[in-house]
C-alpha cells in the first residue's frame, strides 16, 4: 500500500473531484487509519477494524468517482457492486459474496503485473530469441520417436514442444544472427510473423459456481488437458508483447501471486457497494426478493467472516466497505440497525451548483473541455472556449437539472455532444484551423431543445 497522509489524499482528489471537501477529509482519515493500525503491535492490530463509511447524495455529485480515484491513489484493490444485483439467499442471482471473489480477482490481476514488470527484462530477451527462431525457421525433422516422446511429455503435464525438432543448419544460423542484429535496431518492427498462443479460456457458468466452493475447475481441467494453441499472424512489434506476456507467465511464480493477492485483499480492499438505498424496505424499488434479506446477507460480510475463494480463503475483517446511494424516497436509518451500525462514517454530499458546473469542465486534470479540445486536436483542430460560452454551458446544466431528473455533473457529457455535435462531424474534413465556441454559438444550438421542455427530457 503506497503511504499517504489525509493532507496528500485531498489534495490528489482535488485534481479530478469538484467540491465534497468533507466526503474526501473522510475517505482521507480512513485510508489513512489503516497505515496507522499496521504500526501497532500484531495484538492490536485485529481490534481495530476499519471505519466504513455510508455516503448520501444524488446521483453524479462524485461518491463513486471519490472512491474510484482513492482506490486509485493508494494502489489498492477496488471494486464497485450494486446492491440491487444481489438476491437474497435462496433466490436466483449474485450472492452478496461474489463481491469479495471480484475483489480477490482483481488483486491478482495487480500481483501478477507487479512480477510481471519485475521479470520483463529477462521475459523481452526470451520473446526476442523466440521470434528469431519464427522469422528465420530451421528444418522440420518429424519421426516416431520423437512424437511418442512429445505426447509422453503432454501426459506428464509439459507442454513445450520439443527443442531438438528441427535441424538448423550454418547458413540458418548465420540468418538467425542477422536477423537478431536487424531485430535490436528495430528494422523489423513492421514486418509480420505467425506465431502459436494457447486459446483463451471459454465461459463457463459452472466456473463461478465452483469458485464459491474455492475451487477453480479451469485450473484443474487446465492442468489434466493439453493445452490448445492457436496461431495469429501479427507484426512484430505486437507479437514481441505477446510473447513477453507468455514468457513472463512461466517465469512467475503463482501461488506466491495467489499468497499475496489474499493479504492485498484482505488488508488493502476496498469494496464500493452502491445503490444501497434501493434495498430499504421504503424504496420503491423493492420487488418480491426480500431487500432486508439482502441487507441480511451483505452483514455478515461488512462485519467480518471467511469467504471460499478459487485463490484460497479471504478475511474480510479489515477490508473498507463504502457505501452509498441517493437516498431520495428513503433515509439511512430504514437500513436494518445491525447494518446501519457497520457504517459509522456518515457524509452527506451537496448537489452541484453553477459555480461547481463550471469548476468541472475545466479544472479537473481529465476535465470534459479538455477531453473535447484533445480529440479535435487529432484532426489537426484547435478547439476554444469562451469563458462566457463555459458559463452558459454551466448555467444549462443546472438548468435542466432542476427542471428535469437531477443527475449531476453526468448533464455535461449529454449537452457537450449535442453542442459539438456538428463540430465532431465535419472535423476531418477541416484540413487544419481554429473553432471558438461562444456564448452565442451555445445559446444557437441549445436554446430550442431547452425551450421544449418535452424535447429537453428527450434529448438532454
Amino acid at each position: 500500500m503506497s503511504v499517504k497522509t489525509p493532507k496528500e489524499i485531498v489534495r490528489l482528489l482535488n485534481e479530478y473531484i469538484i467540491g465534497q471537501n468533507e466526503a474526501k477529509r473522510a475517505v482521507a482519515i480512513a485510508l489513512y487509519n489503516r497505515y496507522r493500525r499496521l504500526q501497532l503491535p500484531k495484538s492490536l492490530q485485529q481490534d481495530i477494524t476499519p471505519k466504513n463509511m455510508l455516503m448520501a447524495g444524488p446521483t453524479g455529485v462524485g461518491k463513486t468517482e471519490i472512491a474510484r480515484r482513492l482506490a486509485k491513489i493508494v494502489e489498492a484493490p477496488f471494486v464497485k457492486v450494486e446492491a440491487t444485483k444481489f438476491t437474497e439467499v435462496g433466490y436466483v442471482g449474485r450472492d452478496v459474496e461474489s463481491m469479495v471473489r471480484d475483489l480477490v480477482t482483481v488483486a491478482v490481476r495487480m500481483e501478477e503485473k507487479e512480477q510481471f514488470k519485475r521479470v520483463k527484462a529477462q521475459a523481452t530477451k526470451e520473446a526476442n530469441k523466440e521470434l528469431v527462431r519464427l522469422l528465420v525457421p530451421g528444418i522440420k525433422r518429424e519421426n516416431r520417436d520423437q512424437q511418442m516422446q512429445q505426447m509422453m511429455q503432454m501426459l506428464m503435464g509439459n507442454n513445450e514442444p520439443a527443442q531438438d525438432n528441427e535441424e538448423v543448419t550454418d547458413e540458418i544460423r548465420n540468418q538467425r544472427l542477422s536477423v537478431a542484429e536487424q531485430l535490436s535496431k528495430g528494422l523489423l518492427e513492421d514486418r509480420e510473423v505467425t506465431i502459436e498462443v494457447e486459446q483463451a479460456p471459454k465461459v463457463n457458468p459452472m466456473s463461478d459456481m465452483m469458485g464459491q466452493m474455492g475451487m477453480d475447475m479451469n485450473s484443474i481441467l487446465g492442468d489434466m488437458m493439453p493445452k490448445k494453441k492457436v496461431k495469429r499472424t501479427l507484426a512484430v512489434r505486437d507479437a514481441r508483447e505477446v510473447l513477453i506476456q507468455e514468457q513472463s507467465r512461466k517465469m512467475v511464480d503463482y501461488d506466491t501471486i495467489y499468497q499475496k493477492a489474499i493479504e492485498r485483499t484482505s488488508q488493502n480492499g476496498i469494496i464500493f457497494i452502491d445503490e444501497i438505498d434501493k434495498i430499504t424496505g421504503k424504496s420503491k424499488e423493492a420487488g418480491q426478493v426480500s431487500r432486508e434479506g439482502v441487507q441480511r446477507d451483505i452483514l455478515p460480510i461488512v462485519e467480518g467472516s471467511t469467504v471460499q475463494t478459487k485463490y484460497g480463503p479471504v478475511s474480510t475483517d479489515h477490508i473498507l466497505f463504502i457505501a452509498a446511494g441517493a437516498f431520495a424516497e428513503s433515509k439511512p436509518s430504514d437500513l436494518i440497525p445491525e447494518l446501519q451500525g457497520r457504517f459509522p462514517i456518515r457524509v452527506e454530499l451537496n448537489a452541484l451548483t453553477k459555480d461547481d458546473f463550471i469548476s468541472i469542465l475545466k479544472d479537473p486534470e481529465n476535465s470534459l473541455l479538455k477531453q473535447y479540445i484533445a480529440l479535435l486536436k487529432a484532426d489537426g483542430v484547435k478547439l476554444i472556449f469562451t469563458q462566457e460560452a463555459v458559463e452558459k454551458i454551466a448555467q444549462i446544466a443546472y438548468d435542466v437539472n432542476q427542471g428535469t431528473d437531477n443527475i449531476g455533473a453526468r448533464r455535461l457529457a449529454t449537452i457537450l455532444e449535442k453542442l459539438l455535435e456538428d463540430v465532431l462531424y465535419e472535423g476531418p474534413d477541416m484540413e487544419m484551423g481554429e473553432i471558438t465556441i461562444t456564448a452565442a454559438y451555445v445559446e444557437e444550438k441549445l436554446s430550442d431543445i431547452i425551450m421544449n421542455k418535452d424535447l429537453t427530457k428527450f434529448i438532454l
